[in-house]
């Protein structure tokens, strides 16, 4: 299942194959080995540092850059070029060039990647691919940090931008979920999933395997994908508010679920980003787009941490299975929101049952009510719809960064 599953996406496929991973793991009862779950942890972290640079660089950094009612034929990757400089648009390309390159070391391709098994991943790094990992983390620090630079003086500056992104035509007031270490800080790769309420308060927080108990998906006729919702509030329709089960599963959800990030000089960005927007939560979704380059930092911080840690180059890096439990799930924070994956198996390890639950069909109903209340907000009764209009619309779509 780990080799198919990246398939699903070809946004990410690392989220799926991690997460499948983790759910084989469950299925065969294995504690993965130390280094193979470092270098797990290592490839997925590069994973989000290059998603989330494409998706502040590519998709969302037109509206911001070029301005979000520009002209189409410029607010588009190459208006962004002509605008911040070769050197900046070279930065990028060197930054996803490195990161692919660390991702094929450990994952076997670039593209779809092959090395997790069952107790850990299926080959160890040498000495010197290590050297080679800890020059590109440090780099992928270096560009986090000029990137946050460059959202600092491009949005932050711009009192148009900041007025833009706390309107009320983008806010909502959900509940929002993450993954939590120990001390509840962000973390990608495991923890438990915490779900906090509109207010900030903890609602819940339970290991993933329980997820069953705490998530619904709604059906509706209309659509194919589902809307989860939070089982124990109930679903109220698409509506926000403490009484609505609604929730987002998102960077800025991640932020606002966490007490803060295990890194840092990402902890330093978290207290900035809230002192900023005035406080725990935010509900404001264009400052999504902020959370995501908080995130970027943490990401390479801990790509280094990682890169840099002795115990990477052991040889030692599979658990071998000795049986089948069975029943297993595994949650991984995607780029784009929690990522549930659940196997079920027979005594010989055949597949019997799966569900998945992925990123952006947890905010599914949360797009669907951001794409209503910024049209409704945008769209004045009868007046022409112009083309800029129909773009700010679509920049609420946009900053949940949909697969």
């Amino acid at each position: 299942l780990a080799r198919i599953t990246p398939r699903i996406c070809g946004v990410c496929p690392e989220a799926h194959h991690i997460a499948s991973a983790k759910a084989l793991d469950a299925v065969f009862g294995v504690e993965p080995a130390p280094a193979g779950r470092k270098l797990r942890e290592l490839l997925y972290n590069t994973f989000f540092v290059t998603d989330h640079a494409t998706h502040f660089y590519v998709l969302a950094g037109p509206d911001f850059i070029m301005g979000p009612q520009s002209e189409p034929a410029l607010r588009n990757i190459l208006g962004v070029i002509n605008k911040v400089g070769l050197e900046t648009a070279g930065a990028v390309i060197k930054l996803r060039a490195e990161a692919a390159e660390l991702i094929s070391m450990i994952g076997g391709k670039q593209i779809h990647p092959v090395c997790a098994l069952p107790g850990g991943v299926s080959t160890a790094i040498t000495a010197e691919q290590r050297d080679r990992m800890v020059q590109i983390t440090a780099g992928m620090v270096d560009f986090a940090q000029f990137t946050l630079k460059l959202f600092d003086d491009i949005v932050l500056g711009n009192s148009d931008y900041v007025d833009l992104i706390m309107s009320d035509v983008f806010t909502h007031r959900t509940y929002s979920m993450g993954l939590v270490d120990e001390q509840n800080f962000v973390n990608f790769y495991e923890g438990q999933v915490r779900v906090v309420g509109p207010d900030g308060g903890e609602f819940a927080k339970f290991n993933g395997a329980d997820y069953l108990d705490h998530i619904a998906e709604r059906v509706e006729p209309y659509s194919y994908l589902t809307y989860p919702y939070l089982k124990n509030v109930g679903w109220k329709g698409f509506v926000d508010g403490a009484e609505s089960g609604v929730y987002r599963a998102s960077p800025l959800s991640r932020l606002n679920a966490a007490d803060g990030m295990a890194t840092p000089l990402a902890q330093a960005e978290y207290e900035r980003y809230f002192a900023t927007l005035g406080g725990k939560p935010v509900h404001q979704t264009l400052a999504t787009h902020w959370a995501r380059l908080v995130e970027l930092l943490y990401a390479a911080e801990r790509a280094h941490e990682l890169a840099t840690d002795p115990e990477i180059i052991s040889p030692d890096v599979r658990a071998l299975p000795t049986g089948i439990v069975g029943d297993g799930v595994g949650v991984v924070e995607a780029p784009r929101g929690t990522l549930y994956h659940h196997y079920k198996c027979d005594d010989e390890g055949m597949t019997t049952a799966v569900n998945l639950i992925v990123g952006t069909t947890n905010n599914n109903a949360a797009i669907s009510m951001s794409l209503k209340k910024a049209a409704m907000g945008l769209i004045t009764g009868g007046a022409k719809v112009e083309e800029g209009t129909l773009n700010m619309i679509e920049m609420a779509f946009r900053a949940y960064d949909p697969c």
